[in-house]
């Protein structure tokens, strides 16, 4: 074949797959969850963040921040940025937990398309890079891989969980905790998620892995946390192993 001819072709099968991508992309509604506990020292400004990469995509977006927990003054901080821009919305969980947290901004969601992460360590380049893989493959989930950068014990205490729910859930995926996590309306099973606490996420890969939802995993760096303290310590490590177990146990029942 001609090489001017092969490299017209292969220029125009480009054109024609990007101005269907950002056909798609104008078309689709992303609800993006960012569950937010004791953070008002530093949410203002991921936001803005997310907001300012959230407009170089040419789709609509709707941002939920549910407060669950707080001890600061988050309640507020979310309010007002409510009010100064309206794709933005706070709803206020009445108990603490992040499932609780992901589980009242799944039934606020209105998108076709639905993410929810960690806004704690989540980069914008990161959210936008899963949002942007999800528009493109509109059938499957996308969610992060991270590679852990923390101290030791964090890295095995992680590997362990991993481990357990891979042989628990027969599951084909690394990181269970891992976000952004994103998946289209049409997988109504993850619209109707039942853990208020941390093993939501477990419960998540579990049900893709049930109802066959194909799953791709974007490896990140997990980058150290924008501010606030983490939640888990050894006490809530424990729980998490023997939640798994005992959600495993409810599912064979």
């Amino acid at each position: 074949m001609n090489i001017f001819v092969f490299f017209c072709k292969n220029r125009l099968a480009l054109y024609f797959r990007l101005q269907g991508f950002f056909s798609l992309a104008e078309s689709q509604l992303v609800s993006i969850i960012l569950p937010v506990c004791n953070q008002a020292d530093h949410i203002e400004p991921i936001i803005n963040e997310y907001v300012s990469a959230l407009q170089k995509v040419q789709s609509a977006y709707e941002i939920i921040l549910v407060t669950n927990g707080c001890r600061d003054n988050s309640i507020e901080v979310c309010q007002q940025l409510s009010e100064k821009n309206s794709a933005i919305r706070t709803v206020e969980s009445p108990q603490p937990g992040w499932g609780m947290a992901v589980r009242i901004g799944l039934k606020e969601a209105k998108g076709g398309l639905i993410c929810y992460t960690n806004s704690a360590r989540t980069s914008a380049e990161q959210l936008i890079l899963h949002i942007l893989y999800a528009i493109a493959f509109p059938s499957v989930v996308v969610k992060a891989n991270r590679k852990i950068r923390d101290n030791w014990r964090r890295r095995l205490g992680s590997l362990m969980y991993n481990l357990e729910c891979r042989a628990l859930f027969d599951l084909p995926t690394w990181d269970i905790n891992g976000t952004p996590k994103v998946f289209p309306r049409q997988f109504e099973k993850l619209l109707s998620l039942k853990r208020n606490d941390d093993l939501i996420d477990a419960e998540f890969n579990w049900i893709c892995r049930r109802e066959g939802y194909p799953v791709v995993e974007v490896p990140v760096m997990s980058t150290k946390r924008h501010g606030g303290k983490s939640t888990t310590n050894y006490g809530s490590a424990v729980k998490m192993y023997w939640g798994a177990y005992e959600l495993w146990k409810e599912g064979k029942n």
